[in-house]
């Protein structure tokens, strides 16, 4: 059974590695956000979260949610 679309394990491992935030080229972390699943950056002075839709990270610093 498949997992369903938007959720972070749908995203190709090989490609998971590799994504960096684009502000700050810090690591980014799976989280589950208010919107729903989202990569959230590690680096504490940045820590943007950016959507997932349909299993697509969404890395636009302009749609970035920022940190509460």
């Amino acid at each position: 059974m498949s997992e369903p679309a938007g959720t972070t394990s749908s995203i190709e491992p090989w490609l998971r590695e590799i994504l960096r935030c684009p502000a700050c080229r810090g690591t980014l972390r799976d989280a589950e956000g208010p919107a729903g699943p989202e990569l959230v950056c590690e680096n504490h002075e940045c820590g943007l979260a950016y959507r997932i839709d349909d299993g697509v990270p969404v890395l636009l610093v302009d749609e970035a949610r920022t940190p509460d």
